[in-house]
């Protein structure tokens, strides 16, 4: 078994979810909190077996002047097979752990905002086994109806991350994102979510298509496809990962 050191960047959300946990005391009669969990599994058995299991929890934080967003995922995959002997072993093919904070400034302007965002992902079989980034910058509303709202966010940041291969690199990056939401009916919510980060040797883009039914007033429904893509890897590794889901939706 072996044991993991805290890597460095969790000091980085630390110190940005620490402000903001003190100015929620200060206001705790506007505190406004939206919080979903999620979680699918798949089991397995007979000529293939195995077990993939992937959550996700993703806190918003609604005040007079800023909007807080706090997101954990996890995903692993263990693959069981039998020898010629009969003995029985079990392999992690997948596992990956991502945590992000962000705090927004809501401006004057209506839908204006100035936000800070910290991220770590440590993914035991990427191209980078850990990849640890900070932004700041401006995000905006392009476009808001009844059933349609579009975001989007620029600023610059920076990145350390660790390849698969042990090298370490750091250096500063462009972030660029874009959100779309759009309720196609009182039970049915389509969402649609880019973020590319582009620094001297490596672009690094996440997106995910998802759309949401409700089953109740608390449950829903997910269906979501989810890619992530890398343009400088290791030779032995993929420059994309994609995972599709379907998972249960807990709203409180």
């Amino acid at each position: 078994m072996t044991t993991r050191s805290v890597p460095p960047s969790a000091g980085l959300l630390l110190a940005i979810a620490l402000p903001l946990a003190a100015h929620a005391g200060d206001s705790i009669e506007e505190r406004t909190w939206n919080t979903s969990a999620e979680l699918g599994a798949i089991t397995t058995s007979g000529n293939t077996s195995g077990t993939s299991v992937t959550g996700k929890i993703d806190a918003r934080q609604e005040l007079e002047d800023w909007s807080n967003q706090y997101i954990l995922t996890g995903f692993f995959k263990e693959d069981r097979s039998e020898d010629s002997d009969g003995r029985k072993q079990s392999v992690r093919s997948a596992e990956r752990f991502a945590l992000s904070a962000k705090a927004a400034y809501k401006l004057m302007e209506d839908g204006q905002r100035l936000y800070v965002l910290g991220s770590h992902v440590d993914d035991r079989f990427g191209a980078y086994t850990r990849y640890s980034s900070v932004s700041v910058g401006r995000g905006q509303r392009l476009y808001k109806s009844p059933d349609k709202v579009v975001e989007v966010e620029l600023g610059p940041g920076y990145f350390n991350g660790v390849r698969a291969t042990g090298e370490e690199e750091s250096g500063l990056t462009v972030r660029g994102a874009a959100n779309v939401r759009w309720q196609i009916s009182p039970s049915a919510l389509f969402t649609q979510t880019v973020a590319v980060e582009r620094g001297t040797s490596n672009v690094r883009s996440v997106a995910e298509t998802a759309l949401s039914t409700k089953i109740n007033g608390t449950m829903q429904m997910k269906a979501a496809f989810s890619a992530r893509n890398d343009t400088n890897v290791p030779v032995d590794k993929k420059n994309t990962d994609t995972q599709t889901s379907v998972t249960l939706v807990y709203s409180f």
